[in-house]
């Protein structure tokens, strides 16, 4: 029987040659062993010291020895001490029983219950039960530091901090080239110039440099194989790849994450009470808490996240192609983790492409799956033997963890699921529904694992006869792939690890067909002609030609078309239509929420539900047709319809499955594949592109280190830093891996001005309720006089409305609405005659479900007539008028507020001499806005029936004048839009300068955005 070394794989004819193998000296087999043991020795000393300080038998669960099971997985011989070791272990009732408790963090234990509250007030905030006996610290690691210290050049750097560069100009510089785009021509040519030979520097040609850069301490390591296949291929196919295991620790343990990692299952809930489960992270899902049930008291459960996919090299000619593998960990927090900026997911291989020589080609395709799978096996081998039986890594603050490493989520477009799954085009890679039931209201069973192994063990043919093989999985819709990779993957299921992705299954789904639906209903022309008619909307795109004749549409392009498509389909297709299309856009917003409790799921369910009972309605309109024949379609065999299906499934098993996008991945490719690609010499791009990585990670390691040492010797003497409480180390590393493009934080700032003393009152940027507001230093127009702003503004009764706020703020009134008659004359006095005026407010509000992330601002215009906006340019917005102060946004939605078109921003001055007032007009900043009334609909209903949306309608007083008046900016909440309501045909008069201004009535756009989304649809 032929035996394999668990490190490398290769074949011996027996255990002892396995055994000889694995002793050889200077082998990465051998550190493999010393690695294994060592952590056996650790969970030894672990598991003595437990059973002095924790006696009896442990409360949770038995679990058997994962030394043991190396022992039976292998087939490794033991010596009889060993062997009785091993079973004292198993016979021990209290094996692996860690302290009481669970942990939330990394910094600290829970102590006692490990079912606590977040928060002081249980019957206000989450209630969280933690898994006991989780993710147990063992001893103290290895930090980061520490392994950097373990370089084998650490001695020369007690003299030159920056060897091997000779002083950090030289080290700059060097770095500067390296990450650059720049070929090795390129930097030779520089560093020939003059200029740069008159620098001492420690390299001359870009070959010195390079070698230099071999010096710095290492990083995950690359290598490669020629992979061998059962079948010729055009050109030898070479693997390149670096141990995923390497990858997992280096994030686990990365300073950079230290506090935005969790490391603990958890069931979080909405009170004390349990009534229902909240979902957010991938630790608070089922599917993490029964990972974790499977493995040793005290165990880590790290989740590997892994995506693949097909990414063009070259641009225009060439074109090459790239398959790259990425991988993460789950356990880092979505909102760090989807970041681009955080680099949290790290290349660990490249694919290779192959072009089989079978003359059929649908068996080329099979062979290209079988590929796949197989360099997928060699790759991820590592991460499988720790899943099975743990690895000892150290976490960011040095403490050591006995961590396991099942498969948390792969994320992958549809083609590439069905081909991971091992199931044909046209079959769903999660459920066993076939075509003809992608349309089916209700879920079908689950495709797990253990489904698809027994369907593959009883193919009665020979693989290598891939024709033959291919036929005999007809019946079960199989690929022709004999050994998916995730076989003996332990704790790994495709129904639970292909977790719904947003990009493509709903953004590119709502692209491809609920578009075009549309614009089969309503027709292309009409369609074109109300997109190109909205007013334009700073911050997101408008479509100033329609969508029709769109090409190259990305997935911004696909979220922008879903802010409108709604209200402008209303009133022009069929009502049947016009619900289908509405279920499935709150499917949407809903599903992406960051948190989703037990009401959001069953919103989810009734959502899909909506849209199976109308969906005949887009059949029965023509509006269904096939994308290349234009025929008209009586069948719903839409692969992404039939995968909505999982989505409340899988909410409660992985968490919310907005962390799951292709977003974060696609974007990666540009740094991870394309970017490096650039530099290259185009030829064999897969080794050069892995050099290039393995360069700039060095330095990028090397930069935080170096940094960090250097503030240690920082003068005492110097000035006091202001952000001194801040580590220098992380200082450094968001530095390195802060966004490029940063989103002006105004609640941050706000607090900041606010420390100012001789700042100017009152502040231009503020924060009420859970709204920062800011205004520009320089104001549009620094100084005008009330009656020019009346006329400019096409405000005739700005004055009287100055005039009844001024009366309103000196009956001590603070809180303003928007109601009774205007008391003041036209041309009533004031106590001044000059304002300041701004066109533009900029409105910031936290993410509805998680208020530590800062959205970006949007911006609310008050502009007045010009020569391209004849009427002027005004949005709307939304105003606190509940003077209780009950009612608070967005908590609230529209109750206690109204909906008003701004058409002023604007501040009193004081009179030409005068200082120091303390009139109240003078210290708070005003607008003037026009009130827009919701319309009740039948049965008493705000909402219109069919888009479930408020229509709105300007609100007019008796004289049928607008009904305008003074409200102070700080009751502004939030921004808003509204849709002119068309009927079922615009008006050929219409433009995008005009068309809100002869607007009867609105649709109140809660699609806009999801966090608006979230409040109006409470």
């Amino acid at each position: 029987m032929t035996l394999n070394c668990p490190n490398c794989l290769k074949d011996f004819k027996s255990a002892w040659a396995v055994s000889r193998h694995l002793s050889q000296p200077l082998t990465s087999c051998l550190r493999w062993v010393d690695q294994l043991e060592t952590a056996a020795q650790i969970l030894q000393d672990s598991q003595l010291a437990d059973q002095h300080a924790t006696p009896g038998p442990s409360p949770h669960y038995r679990t058997s020895s994962p030394v043991q099971d190396f022992q039976m997985d292998f087939e490794l011989q033991t010596d009889s001490e060993e062997t009785a070791y091993v079973q004292d272990m198993n016979d021990s009732a209290g094996y692996f029983y860690g302290d009481e408790g669970g942990v939330v963090g990394l910094e600290s234990d829970l102590l006692g219950s490990v079912e606590e509250p977040l928060g002081s007030q249980a019957s206000e905030k989450p209630y969280v039960e933690c898994f006991r006996n989780a993710a147990k610290v063992y001893r103290r690691g290895q930090t980061f530091r520490d392994r950097f210290n373990m370089d084998p050049y650490t001695a020369y750097r007690k003299d030159n901090l920056y060897y091997p560069f000779a002083s950090r100009q030289d080290w700059e510089l060097g770095s500067f080239l390296l990450c650059s785009s720049l070929s090795m021509a390129a930097i030779d040519e520089f560093l020939g110039l003059e200029i740069v030979k008159a620098i001492s520097l420690s390299f001359r040609t870009a070959k010195e440099l390079r070698g230099r850069a071999e010096l710095l301490p290492p990083v995950p390591k690359w290598q490669y194989r020629i992979v061998s296949t059962t079948h010729p291929t055009k050109q030898p196919l070479h693997l390149y790849w670096r141990d995923p295991l390497d990858c997992i620790e280096s994030l686990f343990s990365h300073p950079f994450f230290a506090n935005e990692m969790d490391v603990t299952p958890q069931r979080v809930y909405d009170t004390v009470e349990r009534t229902s489960r909240i979902y957010n992270e991938w630790l608070t899902g089922d599917a993490a808490w029964s990972m974790q049930s499977q493995l040793p008291d005290g165990a880590t459960l790290l989740g590997v996240i892994l995506s693949s996919d097909k990414t063009n090299i070259t641009n225009m000619t060439g074109g090459r192609v790239a398959h790259p593998l990425l991988i993460s960990l789950a356990n880092i927090k979505m909102a760090t983790r989807n970041k681009a900026s955080s680099h949290a997911f790290l290349l660990t291989a490249l694919l290779p492409i192959a072009e089989f020589l079978h003359p059929v080609k649908r068996m080329q395709s099979v062979l290209e799956a079988r590929l796949v799978h197989q360099c997928l096996d060699i790759v991820l081998e590592p991460l499988k033997q720790a899943a099975r039986i743990g690895r000892m890594m150290s976490d960011p603050l040095g403490n050591l963890r006995y961590c396991f490493t099942p498969l948390a989520s792969y994320i992958v477009d549809t083609p590439e699921a069905c081909m991971l799954a091992c199931v044909r085009g046209k079959t769903s890679p999660v459920t066993m529904a076939m075509y003809e039931n992608f349309g089916d209201a209700f879920q079908h069973s689950p495709r797990t694992a253990k489904t698809t192994l027994e369907q593959l063990l009883s193919v009665a043919c020979d693989p290598l006869d891939v024709e033959g093989y291919f036929d005999a999985c007809a019946p079960f819709r199989l690929s022709g792939v004999a050994q998916p990779f995730w076989r003996d993957w332990s704790l790994a299921d495709p129904h639970v690890f292909f977790t719904p992705e947003a990009l493509h299954h709903w953004h590119r789904e709502f692209y491809d067909h609920d578009v075009k639906w549309c614009l089969a209903a309503v027709g292309e022309q009409e369609l074109d002609f109300r997109f190109s008619v909205l007013q334009p909307l700073t911050t997101f795109r408008h479509f100033k030609d329609g969508i029709s004749k769109l090409k190259q549409v990305t997935g911004r392009a696909q979220r922008d078309m879903q802010r409108y498509i709604v209200a402008l389909i209303a009133d022009a297709a069929p009502r049947s239509v016009v619900i289908a299309v509405r279920a499935l856009m709150d499917f949407r917003y809903i599903s992406q929420a960051t948190t989703i409790d037990e009401a959001h799921c069953q919103k989810i369910l009734d959502a899909l539900k909506e849209f199976h009972e109308h969906k005949q309605g887009i059949i029965a309109c023509s509006a269904r047709r096939g994308a290349k024949s234009g025929q008209v379609l009586n069948n719903w065999h839409i692969p992404k319809l039939e995968l909505m299906q999982s989505v409340e499934p899988s909410i409660r098993q992985v968490g919310s499955l907005l962390q799951w996008s292709a977003d974060t991945t696609e974007h990666a490719h540009i740094t991870l594949i394309k970017d490096p690609a650039d530099s290259s010499n185009n030829i064999n791009y897969d080794a050069q592109i892995c050099r290039f990585l393995d360069r700039r990670e060095k330095f990028t390691s090397f930069y935080s280190q170096t940094t960090d040492t250097g503030s240690e010797h920082h003068d005492e003497s110097d000035d006091e830093d202001p952000h001194a409480d801040e580590s220098p180390l992380q200082t450094v590393l968001d530095d390195l891996r802060g966004p490029k493009r940063v989103v002006t934080d105004f609640f941050k700032k706000a607090k900041q001005v606010s420390s100012y003393m001789q700042v100017a009152r009152p502040l231009r940027t503020f924060v009420v309720g859970a709204t920062a507001i800011h205004l520009n230093f320089d104001p549009s127009i620094r100084r005008i006089p009330v009656d020019v702003v009346a006329e400019k503004f096409s405000l005739p009764d700005l004055r009287g409305a100055l005039a009844d706020y001024i009366q309103r703020e000196g009956m001590a009134q603070n809180f303003h609405s928007l109601r009774g008659q205007r008391r003041a004359l036209p041309d009533a006095p004031l106590p001044f005659n000059d304002l300041m005026v701004w066109f533009k407010v900029r409105v910031q509000q936290a993410s509805y479900h998680s208020p530590s992330i800062t959205p970006p601002a949007l911006t609310v215009n008050a502009s007045p007539p010009s020569a391209t906006w004849k009427y002027g340019h005004y949005d709307a917005a939304i105003f606190t008028v509940d003077d209780t102060r009950r009612e608070q946004w967005p908590t609230s939605g529209l109750k206690g507020h109204d909906v008003v078109e701004v058409h002023l921003i604007m501040q009193p001055l004081l009179p030409r001499g005068k200082t120091g007032t303390s009139a109240p007009w003078a210290t708070r900043f005003l607008t003037y806005v026009q009130r827009l009334d919701v319309m009740p609909q039948r049965h008493g209903s705000l909402l219109e029936c069919t888009t479930q949306m408020h229509i709105l309608k300007c609100a007019m007083r008796s004289a049928g004048t607008p009904f305008g008046d003074i409200l102070p900016l700080d009751q502004l909440r939030s921004f808003a839009h509204i849709i002119p309501r068309f009927g079922c045909a615009a008006d050929s008069r219409l433009t995008a300068q005009n068309s809100t201004h002869f607007a009867q009535t609105f649709f109140l756009n809660k699609y806009i955005d999801k966090d608006f989304y979230y409040a109006i649809s409470n």
